[in-house]
């Protein structure tokens, strides 16, 4: 059967103070991108279609995998703007503990998206339902038909979304699952025309040696 290949991004530039800052990977995401491609063709599993959403921190990642086909586009397995959202909840001025330490940072993004989720976040530039109708969107465009291994390089909150309607699961599931992806993880589903099944969740192989244990990271 077809597969479809869900990789989250390296490890971005936590802790910027705008979006367009934080859209770039860290020394240690490239490493991971450049790890994760190693174990891939080491696996012996090369794309023949290849979808990246349009952020910076995508098209990096999939550059230090170093497959050689050309990415298509879509816009639709981009992350929610989390720093948007954060802005609308706290009324346009981040506490500098959200902005700065990472246990603050996720404790307020998780009720943020809560909030979110019920439409109870003023202001927001995409609305919950906005995003769940892009991603379903992004991820029909990828399980076309004419592919048997389609690579997609997206974003954590998008692959929570992609499992929790595979699964059928709430939308607070969907929070849950968004915060354990990690770094450059693989998220594998199996698809026809009629069904989309979840396969496989978070797995790092290429990280399951001694040598390269080191550059887990969870954001």
């Amino acid at each position: 059967m077809p597969e479809l290949l869900v990789v989250r991004h390296g490890q971005a530039r936590f802790g910027a103070a705008d979006a367009g800052s934080y859209d770039s990977l860290s020394e240690l995401g490239h490493r991971q991108a450049a790890a994760l491609g190693d174990t891939l063709r080491g696996l012996g599993w090369v794309p023949d279609r290849v979808v990246t959403g349009t952020l910076t921190r995508h098209h990096q990642t999939y550059a230090e995998m170093g497959f050689s086909l050309d990415p298509e586009e879509h816009a639709g397995f981009n992350e929610y703007d989390f720093h948007d959202l954060l802005t609308a909840r706290f009324s346009g001025s981040l506490p500098t503990d959200v902005e700065q330490d990472r246990k603050a940072h996720f404790r307020a993004l998780r009720s943020t998206l809560r909030e979110w989720q019920q439409d109870q976040v003023p202001g927001v530039a995409e609305t919950w339902t906005q995003f769940t109708t892009r991603v379903d969107s992004a991820r029909h465009h990828a399980a076309r038909q004419g592919a048997e291994r389609v690579l997609v390089v997206s974003s954590g909150g998008v692959i929570g979304q992609l499992v929790a309607s595979a699964l059928g699961t709430s939308p607070e599931q969907m929070i849950a699952l968004n915060l354990q992806v990690k770094n450059t993880s693989l998220t594998r589903f199996i698809f026809t025309q009629r069904a989309f099944f979840l396969h496989e969740f978070n797995a790092t192989p290429h990280f399951a040696d001694a040598d390269r244990a080191e550059l887990m990271s969870f954001s």
